[in-house]
């Protein structure tokens, strides 16, 4: 055969364009193919066993070959523009001359002008299977971004959703979300549907539907000069009008700060964008993470229309075991419904500089740029019924034109991805230092990564290993109990400054619990009848008592993994103690105009000045040890209520308070309240860390935790870890007045 006769099929100089012409041009033959369900447009892909997955020179070679799938196929740098042809059923070319010829896809689409357009074709069948349930994802109670959950209610049905991130018109400020999660609103309506979102484990209104929202357009309309008269691009997106800004962050939690968006149209579209890596946190699955796998996907036809996404997101493809002989590793794009809204990012690789710059202390996480945002997701499996799930999203840039919008990316930002973090996790992981018992020390420090996050992760405001799948423990009891376990609510304060009523007046527990038998449920339970006090009644010295019973059971027994279990989650109680407006009743000030000094103090001055803070902590704890100094739960209960006393003490919530009153909003206020609060807020989280650790140190004393074997003070499995505090019995959560609290002390 001659190299020149025939010519070789070279198809890398085909264009978007090209591409599209070409499905426009056999439309109506493929949609009346029985077997096809969909098209889209990108990049051949390659089976990982064919012979040309690491070479492009082989294709000829091929032999009869199983279904071509998302899961077994990759996309290489010589793979070809394409038309890719999904389809129920792998058939070969036997197979349908046995049943019906006319309908095989063809592999190559011969356009008037001569251009040959080749197709891929992939087995894909459709799922209609019901989506997987929510994962019941708990989010802060100080300041709402993108990525929280968003609900709102249709005909008595709740419907659940993800918001994105902060638009503005020039005038307002506006969440955006999906058109299908804000609700139709009218011009002539003369109010929206009411918005919610969760927060302290509560619904509450956020805002209201705005008119500004678009549906879908026709192709042509949104891309000015490409082929799609009888097209309909799929976009979906909705404005909720803010009710109080003051709330809000820019920031998308579990993402960061925003970067200026991927700008995609007629001019910078290529395929170039097939196999771009994203990242997401959505509002019902967390983190998310995958690729572009092809773009303007036809996911439905109906009444002579099709209906295009923009983008067809899939997972990665699969990573090389670690293990010998082991099959690839996937990483499932694992998204459910309630991640409509949410926002997909470009997740870059750092250069080598880069990733030196961003391991400097002080060197906070970069921002990302913002590519898309998912309108809606569809299940997919192949022939060896491998499910897949993909996410199908219209680009950002298409949004804000025509919802004619900017994206505002600095707004109250400056925190970690993870915000108001900052108190727990140094409070977790610096309390493993401490333990004056060397034995202890060694097992505490082989986890501090299950406990908590370390000095440079919280500097850089990178913390991202909090996902769907594990959370550190010292902010268990936030993200995971707080949503399903109802009853620990209370177990995270106590108004320690409240005055009582009837035999108590004039007395505030602190006062009372200056007589340690006054440290009982049943004293403080007549307390809170006193106040007329029936739900929330803080129970936090008592979840102290509770949980340090569970540490020296799991030492005597020698159960390392409940022990770290129990210690992780017990940081997060204590932070709460050295936290002043935890323990007072002026937690959310004393008037409405006080209402988020709590978010203002504890999550942006943290947050903000998260280097500072760090860096004071630690100097306040040089060369310091804790002792085991406490006796029994009840003791501990009582070193809680110590540290309560000193916190209230040495930095009074009214001083939190004025200073916040002192400078009228913005980042000056942070600044202030910083340098007015700063270091006093250091001793009380240095207190924290020590009151944590002598708490820890007696727990290992009272267990007898060195008869522990050597071999045994090493790390633990994050999955057993994931196991317990997952089941509701472990340390089980109580109200106050529940009788099973009081019996689980005993």
């Amino acid at each position: 055969m001659s190299r020149f006769f025939p010519p070789r099929r070279n198809f890398s100089s085909l264009s978007v364009k090209d591409l599209l012409e070409a499905r426009e041009a056999y439309h109506v033959h493929l949609t009346h193919l029985q077997n096809v369900i969909g098209t889209a447009i990108g990049r051949y892909r390659i089976r990982l066993n064919d012979p040309d997955t690491d070479s492009p020179d082989d294709w000829r070679s091929r032999k009869r070959a199983p279904a071509r799938t998302f899961s077994n196929t990759v996309v290489r740098k010589w793979s070809w523009p394409c038309v890719l042809v999904i389809v129920r059923e792998w058939l070969t070319q036997e197979d349908f001359f046995k049943q019906d010829p006319d309908q095989i896809v063809p592999r190559f689409l011969y356009m008037p002008d001569g251009r040959m357009i080749p197709t891929c074709v992939i087995c894909a069948e459709q799922q209609k299977d019901a989506p997987p349930p929510l994962q019941n994802l708990n989010f802060p109670a100080e300041l709402i971004g993108g990525g929280y959950p968003v609900v709102t209610e249709v005909q008595n049905q709740q419907h659940i959703g993800s918001l994105g991130c902060l638009v503005t018109d020039g005038d307002a400020t506006y969440a955006l979300t999906n058109r299908h999660v804000t609700g139709v609103r009218r011009v002539e309506e003369q109010t929206g549907r009411d918005i919610f979102t969760i927060l302290r484990g509560e619904k509450q209104r956020i805002g209201e539907t705005d008119v500004n929202q678009v549906g879908k357009k026709l192709f042509g309309d949104i891309y000015p000069g490409w082929p799609g008269e009888r097209s309909y691009s799929t976009i979906d997106a909705g404005l909720i009008r803010i009710d109080d800004l003051n709330y809000w962050t820019a920031q998308v939690f579990g993402i960061g700060e925003l970067d200026d968006p991927v700008d995609l149209n007629v001019d910078t579209i290529s395929l170039d964008l097939i196999g771009c890596p994203l990242l997401a946190f959505g509002g019902a699955s967390g983190k998310l993470v995958g690729e572009i796998k092809a773009l303007f996907y036809r996911y439905k036809s109906i009444g002579g229309f099709d209906y295009v996404s923009d983008l067809l997101i899939g997972e990665r493809p699969p990573k090389p075991s670690a293990k010998r002989n082991k099959p690839p590793v996937r990483t499932p794009l694992n998204t459910h419904p309630g991640d409509s809204g949410t926002l997909w990012f470009f997740d870059d690789e750092l250069s080598p500089d880069e990733a030196r710059e961003k391991g400097k202390a002080g060197v906070r996480a970069r921002r990302r740029r913002p590519v898309a945002l998912q309108w809606g997701g569809q299940i997919l499996s192949d022939a060896n019924d491998t499910k897949m799930q993909f996410a199908l999203a219209t680009c950002l840039s298409t949004i804000c034109r025509q919802l004619d919008v900017d994206v505002i990316p600095d707004w109250q930002t400056g925190h970690s991805e993870y915000w108001g973090k900052v108190g727990h996790y140094k409070i977790g992981a610096k309390a493993c230092e401490l333990p004056a018992n060397q034995k202890l020390r060694k097992l505490l420090m082989a986890n501090v990564e299950i406990i908590a996050f370390g000095d440079t992760a919280i500097e850089q405001g990178s913390l991202e290993k909090i996902d769907d799948k594990f959370i550190p423990l010292a902010d268990v009891p936030d993200l995971v109990w707080r949503a399903t376990r109802k009853k620990d609510e209370a177990n995270h304060f106590a108004d320690m400054d409240e005055k009582g009523k009837a035999d108590f007046k004039g007395k505030t527990l602190l006062q009372l619990c200056e007589d340690p038998k006054n440290v009982d449920i049943d004293v403080w339970n007549r307390f809170y009848d006193s106040i007329g006090t029936d739900f929330k009644r803080g129970a936090l010295p008592f979840r102290t008592w509770q949980i340090y019973k569970q540490m020296v059971e799991s030492v005597s027994h020698g159960e390392i993994e409940e022990f770290i279990c129990a210690a992780g989650v017990l940081a997060h109680y204590v932070g709460d103690a050295c936290q002043p407006l935890h323990v007072s009743r002026l937690h959310h000030g004393s008037s409405e105009a006080e209402s988020d000094v709590h978010s203002v103090y504890e999550t942006r001055m943290l947050d903000r000045f998260a280097v500072e803070i760090i860096n004071g902590v630690n100097e306040n704890l040089k060369s310091k040890t804790a002792k085991a100094t406490i006796k029994g739960g009840k003791g501990a209960a009582i070193a809680v209520i110590d540290l309560m006393r000193e916190t209230i003490q040495k930095l009074p919530p009214a001083t939190i308070i004025k200073a916040f009153n002192d400078v009228d909003g913005g980042a000056q206020r942070t600044k202030h309240m910083f340098d007015v609060l700063g270091a006093r807020t250091e001793v009380s989280i240095a207190n924290g860390c020590l009151c944590l650790a002598n708490i820890w140190g007696s727990a290992w004393r009272e267990g007898q935790g060195n008869k522990i074997a050597a071999t045994k003070l090493t790390a633990v499995d994050p999955k057993a870890i994931k196991k317990l505090y997952d089941t509701k019995s472990f340390v089980e959560s109580f109200r106050l007045q529940d009788p099973s609290f009081k019996a689980a002390l005993a």
